[in-house]
């Protein structure tokens, strides 16, 4: 076995919280739908054994303190207290035994509420508009309540929805609810409890926040009454359960905030409408006063919520140095969180910067990442790419709420590239009854994911690849600057291929499938550029040619289509200090479901900063050898000049050989997607076979 990398000792070292001694410094921070009590399910409040499941795994794969997924105090659906559900807390304390085997530390994340942050879906919304609709549905779901905020004012999902004010009753009976679930949480062997949170512009955050709290009693106005909420829950959860008793606190360092819905960029010079840093020196000191043991920080709020949940488009350590100014002013452990990477966490843990490094998202790709760390693989460890695809895919767009499919919203924190994630009923490989010779046609992910699944399940596995390369479509994904995880993941699979006894036939180009000797056959052979019939276009760029680097493009550039890729493209020409412009047909840019709104709203926020010109509603009429021609929604025609024109409006499936009795066809052969649906779609072919 390899010995551990001296310059990632720092990190497995002991440290503790209040009197709790975590045994290394790696925290695996809260995940909306990892939470042990059910999350957003119509059951109601319940013990959940898949989220047991996957933090007992990774606690036994060497994590030192586990912090699962927000539990609301409130059940969304039924309205009924956690604490009146004893039954819930009995399994709760027999789960505790077990991770208490392993030498890991568990806290419980409990939740005041989203108010206007709360993801109201396009399904919902229009229920909550209308009274009488609201009145019918409020036994099940009481949206007032859900929705309920400091102040009037608009929801952050759906624009024309206007939040209630919460009453002191309502605040008062989510104070008493903390307590009391905390003591339960405590009884049944919780190491400590974490408080839901002044981070992310979520309720109490809310309430901190002046641009939110409009209120004139004592819990709004001066900066003591809007910290009094967050301060008074602490206060009675230590008066219930002890001083001893540990309470984390997630808290933004800072809102990054220009105004309503609109971020700032990193590195930008802006006016902080939320909380700026002065604000925080006091806030953090205040609220270690108040009882918190543990500040467990980032930054952002949902108006900026790539800091929270950054993409790939932020920088990797991005909170660290706002979160490691914090730790100055306080005398209590600060954890930082966001796109941490294990070295530099290391670095900053050993120089004191902060007490610990709080990672989410890799853990739900790979659950051994901190084993092959120790052992120092760090080759096997299957990277995080920052999609958000499985994991938090709230999605919307101009004049849309929550647009993700209600099924997809109750089954958050799933993983594009780990299927088994938090589904290990349906996901789970399993040995074939009978081995059979299969033929994978087409080298991308979704073929190398199809030809590794079918190898650890027993089969004879070919692969045939045409080109030269091995990872398909997604070569030419990966290929900006920015995409350095994507290029990492491509050379994992090639590395994953390598220890499974499969043929690989590079330069080998299939065209009767008729021709291989195999009982079944995958085809895997990805989609094509669509063409759209407009003069000149041939004369355009296809986006994979300017990718791969196949074509150059001059110093304008106008992008035609404004979905992911062509965003990205635009994003990527800025970067190389073109200057891009934008056409697009819809109202706004990456309309498509499934595309996490931390995401898109990075792009958005980063084209209005950087004056990036986008033609929202617009049509291309014509190419030409300067530029286009385009048509806006009024009937205008216009000429956008530009030395070059990249096209990327789509594509479509182009598989080799359609469906059959021992033909299966996946990935975006089948269906255009993403890399979600293709790599899930190849588990849903491969574990019938």
């Amino acid at each position: 076995m390899n010995k551990l990398n001296e310059k990632y000792e720092a990190l497995f070292t002991p440290w503790k919280i209040g009197n709790v001694e975590i045994k290394n410094r790696i925290v695996m921070c809260p995940m909306g739908g990892t939470s042990l009590f059910g999350w957003f399910e119509l059951g109601g409040c319940h013990f959940d054994r898949e989220a047991a499941k996957l933090f007992l795994e990774r606690a036994k794969n060497n994590v030192g303190l586990i912090i699962p997924g927000i539990a609301p105090l409130r059940d969304t659906f039924w309205g009924k207290w956690l604490w009146q559900n004893p039954k819930m807390f009995d399994e709760l304390k027999e789960f505790m035994d077990e991770i208490h085997k392993t030498g890991a530390k568990l806290f419980i994340q409990l939740t005041a509420g989203m108010g206007r942050s709360w993801a109201i879906t396009e399904l919902v919304a229009p229920l909550h508009k209308n009274k009488l609709t609201r009145a019918l549905i409020k036994p099940i779901i009481d949206t007032s309540h859900e929705l309920a905020s400091p102040s009037p004012q608009p929801s952050r999902w759906a624009h024309d929805i206007i939040c209630p004010e919460m009453t002191v009753e309502q605040i008062h009976e989510i104070i008493e609810a903390f307590a009391k679930t905390a003591k339960l949480c405590r009884d049944a062997g919780v190491d400590g409890v974490e408080v839901h949170a002044v981070h992310e512009g979520y309720l109490l955050d809310q309430f901190s926040i002046e641009f939110f709290n409009k209120r004139t009693d004592e819990y709004g106005g001066s900066f003591e009454n809007r910290y009094r909420f967050a301060a008074e829950v602490v206060q009675a959860i230590k008066k219930e359960c002890g001083e001893d008793f540990p309470v984390s606190l997630r808290y933004s360092v800072e809102s990054k905030m220009k105004g309503f819905c609109e971020g700032a960029m990193p590195g930008e010079e802006y006016t902080e409408v939320g909380r700026n840093m002065t604000e925080s020196e006091k806030a953090a000191k205040y609220l270690e006063n108040a009882g918190y043991d543990m500040l467990n920080a980032d930054n952002g709020t949902y108006d900026s919520w790539y800091w929270a949940h950054p993409p790939v488009y932020m920088p990797e350590n991005c909170n660290l140095e706002d979160v490691s100014h914090i730790k100055k002013f306080v005398d209590i452990p600060v954890v930082c969180a966001g796109r941490m990477d294990a070295e530099v966490g290391a670095k900053a843990v050993a120089d004191g910067a902060i007490d610990a490094v709080g990672v989410a998202r890799q853990f739900l790709v790979d659950p051994e990442w901190i084993t092959k760390l120790i052992e120092n693989r760090l080759e096997d460890i299957k990277p995080c790419i920052c999609c958000h695809s499985g994991c938090f895919n709230f999605s919307s767009s101009k004049g849309h709420a929550n647009t993700q499919d209600l099924t997809d919203t109750m089954g958050i924190s799933r993983c594009a590239l780990n299927p088994e994630t938090m589904q290990s009923e349906k996901y789970t490989v399993k040995p074939a009854k009978k081995a059979k010779k299969v033929a994978v046609i087409g080298g991308g992910i979704g073929g190398m994911e199809a030809a590794v699944l079918c190898a650890k399940r027993g089969h004879k596995v070919t692969l045939y690849e045409k080109s030269g390369k091995l990872g398909g479509v997604f070569i030419a994904a990966a290929a900006p600057s920015f995409k350095e995880k994507d290029k990492a993941l491509i050379a994992w699979y090639i590395r994953e291929l390598s220890k499974y006894p499969i043929d690989v036939r590079m330069n080998t180009e299939v065209t009767d499938v008729k021709a291989l000797d195999a009982d079944e056959i995958i085809v895997a052979t990805g989609a094509k550029a669509k063409s759209i019939p407009v003069k000149g276009v041939d004369t355009a760029v296809e986006a994979v040619d300017f990718l791969l680097g196949n074509k150059t493009v001059g110093d304008s550039v106008v992008v035609v289509g404004g979905g992911l890729t062509g965003c990205e493209i635009a994003y990527e020409l800025y970067l190389q200090g073109k200057k891009p412009v934008i056409v697009e047909m819809q109202d706004d840019l990456i309309t498509t479901k499934g595309i996490c709104l931390a995401n898109t709203s990075y792009l958005r926020d980063f084209f209005k900063t950087n004056k990036v010109p986008v033609h929202l509603e617009t049509k291309l009429c014509e190419v030409h050898g300067d530029g286009v021609t385009v048509k806006d929604k009024d009937g205008k025609s216009f000429k956008i000049s530009a030395d070059s024109v990249i096209m990327s409006v789509g594509y479509d499936p182009a598989p080799i050989a359609a469906k059959g009795r021992h033909v299966h066809v996946l990935g975006d052969a089948y269906k255009v997607g993403n890399l979600r649906t293709v790599i899930w779609g190849a588990w849903d072919v491969c574990m019938k076979i």
